[in-house]
Parts: structure tokens; C-alpha cells; sequence
């Protein structure tokens, strides 16, 4: 697995998201869940303005071996999403910290961030999973 980037937080779901400074979050997935789903071949991004629930799905990555929910780490209005990922799904498993964004959106609330994970406290599950 590759370094994890310590300014984003991440879920046990796999999602990372990182604040920007406009006070919109940008997030995707991990390396983690690029990796297991393997050479990516489509994905659907949801509308921009569009509403998402903490917890809800937000978009699907399909790979050739399976297809996978994302999930809003936070509830939010979508504010832009990934446009390249339409012709180029690959750039989530060239960088899935950069140039594989999936959405970024402005958070309805304020982000508890004790129920998302530190990069160390992340790792521990990834290193759980490998076990």
C-alpha cells in the first residue's frame, strides 16, 4: 500500500475526503479500494447540487470484477464533481489522492470528526484487512 496522505481523514467504508480551503470537501476513495476492485471502467458520478446524506451513496466505481457503492462520509450538496473520470475511470487507480477525486461538496453540518478516522487509525484497519 502506498503512503497515506496525512492531511485527509478517511472511513472504515474506504472513502477519503480532504477540506479545501472554500470550505467545500473534496473526497474519493482509497488506495486501499482502488486496489481491491482493480482496473476501473466506469463510474457514475451524481448531479452537481444535488443533495447526499452522511452514510448515503453518493456514486458507483465499476471495475471488471465488480461494481461498488461510494458513500458521503458527510451530508452535503454536491458542488462539482470529477468530469474527467467519465472518459478516464483509470485516473482512480493512477491517483486516487489527486487527479481520481470523485465529488466535492459543501457540508451541511459541521464535520464530527470522531466518527472519521485519522490516516494511522485507518491504517490499523487496512493492516487488519491484509492480515
Amino acid at each position: 500500500m502506498s503512503e497515506l496522505p496525512g492531511d485527509l481523514l478517511y472511513t472504515k467504508d474506504h472513502e477519503w475526503l480532504r477540506r479545501e480551503d472554500d470550505g467545500s470537501v473534496t473526497i474519493g476513495i482509497t488506495d486501499h479500494a482502488q486496489g481491491a476492485l482493480g482496473d476501473l471502467v466506469y463510474v457514475e458520478l451524481p448531479e452537481v447540487g444535488q443533495d447526499v446524506e452522511e452514510a448515503g451513496e453518493m456514486a458507483v466505481v465499476e471495475s471488471v470484477k465488480a461494481a461498488s457503492d461510494v458513500y458521503a462520509p458527510i451530508g452535503g450538496s454536491i458542488v462539482a464533481v470529477n468530469e474527467d473520470l467519465a472518459d478516464d475511470p483509470e485516473k482512480i487507480n493512477a491517483d486516487p489522492y489527486g487527479d481520481g477525486w470523485i465529488v466535492r461538496l459543501l457540508p451541511a453540518d459541521a464535520i464530527d470528526e470522531g466518527t472519521l478516522l485519522s490516516p494511522d487509525n485507518y491504517q490499523a484497519v487496512v493492516d487488519e484487512l491484509d492480515d
